[in-house]
């Protein structure tokens, strides 16, 4: 786990996604593309140490499908659902801002 939070601390918005994953790219897509973001994004398929950083993501949101796991000022906010959820609420940007993600 200290490994996972190591890594989410880097910046204000970070990514641990999978590069074929297409809910991933929905929400790199929403973050990057849309929301002007510009997140550390970690592709677990791709790292050696991927699958046991995904178990810990796992545990954390209590999901046996953690990915995308999305931090935000250093804190778990979530996987697509929740991020989602976030974004359409109008709840997302605020977070964003505050994070010091975004300026606008």
């Amino acid at each position: 786990m200290d490994g996972v939070m190591a890594l989410a601390s880097q910046r204000a918005v970070v990514i641990f996604s999978d590069s074929s994953c297409s809910m991933c790219h929905s929400v790199k897509e929403l973050f990057i593309g849309q929301l002007g973001v510009n997140p550390a994004i970690y592709e677990l398929d791709e790292d050696p140490k991927g699958k046991e950083m995904e178990k810990t993501l796992a545990r954390m949101v209590q999901s046996s499908s953690p990915l995308p796991a999305v931090f935000i000022g250093g804190k778990l906010v979530g996987p697509t659902d929740r991020i989602m959820s976030l974004h359409l609420s109008g709840k997302l940007v605020p977070l964003l801002r505050d994070a010091g993600a975004i300026w606008l």
